[in-house]
C-alpha cells in the first residue's frame, strides 16, 4: 500500500476544508445529543458527534461546539448541560438536532432530568456534567464538563456516523 501526502496548501481552501472533511469522515465516531436549559428557561439541543472521555480523576469529558452554531449562547452560558448517546435506530432524532428547526424539542420524547436538564427517551446513555471550562479550538469552542450523574443501558448498540453517513453498529 502507497501514502499518498496532500499538502493542504497547495490547495484552494474550499476544497481543502472538503477533502479534510471527507478525511476526517473516516473516522467512525459515536453520535450523541447534547442539551441545557438556556437562560430564558427553554431547553437547547445540539447533535454532535466530537464526544470524548478526558479523565477519571476527576472525572471529565469533552464535546465540541461550533462557534457559529444558533445554540452556542445557551451552550456557553449554561452551569450543566447533558450528553444524551444515541443508540442504534434514533437517526431520526440526531437529524431533527443537526436540523435547523425553531422547536427540536417539540413531542413527548424528552423528559427534565437531573439539575432540570433535557433527557432524550431510548438514549443508550446520558452523562449530566457541571460546565468547568471552554478552549479555543479555531472554528469550534472545546466545552469541557465535570461528570456529577451518569446512566447507561446495556445491551444496545450505538448510533455511528461514518463516511458522512448515520450507520447502526452491531456487536
Amino acid at each position: 500500500m502507497t501514502l499518498t501526502a496532500i499538502s493542504l496548501d497547495s490547495l484552494p481552501v474550499h476544497y481543502a476544508e472538503e477533502a479534510l472533511r471527507t478525511a476526517f469522515g473516516q473516522y467512525a465516531t459515536g453520535v450523541a445529543v447534547v442539551t441545557t436549559v438556556a437562560r430564558d428557561g427553554y431547553p437547547a439541543g445540539i447533535t454532535i458527534n466530537s464526544f470524548s472521555s478526558v479523565s477519571l480523576d476527576p472525572p471529565l469529558i469533552l464535546w465540541c461546539l461550533r462557534r457559529g452554531s444558533a445554540s452556542r449562547d445557551a451552550f456557553t452560558a449554561a452551569d450543566h448541560f447533558a450528553v444524551n448517546i444515541l443508540a442504534a435506530g434514533q437517526e431520526p432524532v440526531a437529524r431533527r438536532f443537526a436540523a435547523r428547526t425553531a422547536d427540536r424539542f417539540a413531542g413527548r420524547w424528552w423528559c427534565s432530568g437531573p439539575r432540570g436538564m433535557p433527557v432524550l427517551h431510548d438514549r443508550l446513555g446520558v452523562f449530566i456534567c457541571r460546565r468547568v471550562r471552554q478552549i479555543d479550538g479555531g472554528d469550534h469552542l472545546i466545552i469541557i464538563g465535570h461528570l456529577e450523574e451518569y446512566e447507561v443501558t446495556e445491551g444496545r448498540s450505538p448510533l455511528v456516523f461514518y463516511g458522512g453517513r448515520y450507520h447502526a453498529c452491531w456487536p
